[in-house]
């Protein structure tokens, strides 16, 4: 069972060292349609270039899923590009999590998504009422920035243990909050799908931000609720622990698909480490 961090306690997992080397970063993503859908509503981002990773789980009827999950990646990318190539000294990793300019960026890329995909869907009637999740990290040297908005998630593996760095905006989360339902019954809640925050379905949103400092050997997974919902978070870290680094996705997306497959499965394997990450 994963330990979840909310963007307060999250910073109790940075460790504060001085003087410390770079990590090398290696990533891997993989999308999938599943096994009950006819197409694919998810988009997903590896920039290494930009230090950038985002997830995105689209909805909305005659392909608009698919066209806000695909705009937001696009609007996130182009954002921090442009960012980066206007301040460069802002992604220089000498900044610690408490005083980087990052997280700013980040949250302003996301927010920029959400007023790029609500002004597509007015002027676009046929596209009305879509939105998308995003996850999104951006990391700089040590320091790794998550913004987050919806149910795709956000995780940390270290020291063979794992934590949920997002705190997912649906309803059945809102209900375990309460404690009107418990851990069981919000797994096979037949309302487990019900977002209470998107990214277009209106023309602003609140995003959640988290901070880390990275250390040697941790790992980040991002997925969206068609990985989530099949696989345990134990099971993630054993897979992600076991496999290399362009293996795990894949097998991770395989199991989900094991499983019924019931939406569009969609993740991200990050690692950091000292040495050059190799792949099987």
């Amino acid at each position: 069972m994963a330990t979840a961090l909310t963007p307060q306690s999250a910073e109790r997992y940075a460790p504060r060292v001085a003087a410390t080397p770079v990590l090398t970063i290696a990533a891997h993503g993989v999308t999938d349609v599943g096994q009950r859908r006819d197409h694919n509503e998810d988009a997903f981002l590896v920039d290494p270039a930009l230090g950038l990773y985002v997830v995105a789980d689209g909805m909305g009827g005659h392909a608009g899923g698919g066209t806000a999950s695909r705009l937001a990646v696009e609007t996130i990318q182009e954002s921090i590009r442009a960012a980066r190539d206007g301040a460069p000294e802002v992604f220089e990793g000498a900044n610690g999590v408490e005083d980087s300019r990052l997280p700013d960026l980040l949250r302003d890329a996301v927010e920029a998504a959400c007023a790029r995909i609500f002004q597509t869907a007015q002027d676009a009637p046929e596209l009305a009422g879509m939105g998308t999740t995003v996850t999104a990290a951006l990391i700089d040297g040590r320091v790794a920035f998550v913004a987050h908005v919806g149910d795709s998630r956000c995780y940390l593996l270290r020291e063979g243990r794992i934590y949920q760095v997002s705190e997912d905006h649906s309803l059945v989360n809102e209900q375990l909050k309460a404690g009107t339902i418990s851990a069981d019954e919000a797994k096979h809640s037949r309302f487990k799908n019900i977002i209470t925050r998107s990214v277009g379905f209106e023309a602003q949103v609140q995003v959640d931000l988290m901070g880390l400092e990275l250390e040697d050997g941790d790992g980040l997974v991002i997925c969206c609720d068609g990985l989530s919902n099949l696989v345990d978070d134990d099971e993630i870290l054993q897979i992600v622990d076991e496999c290399p680094i362009d293996a795990s996705p894949a097998r991770l997306v395989e199991l989900a698909n094991d499983r019924g497959g019931d939406d569009n499965i969609t993740v991200i394997v990050i690692r950091a480490g000292r040495e050059p990450i190799l792949a099987g």
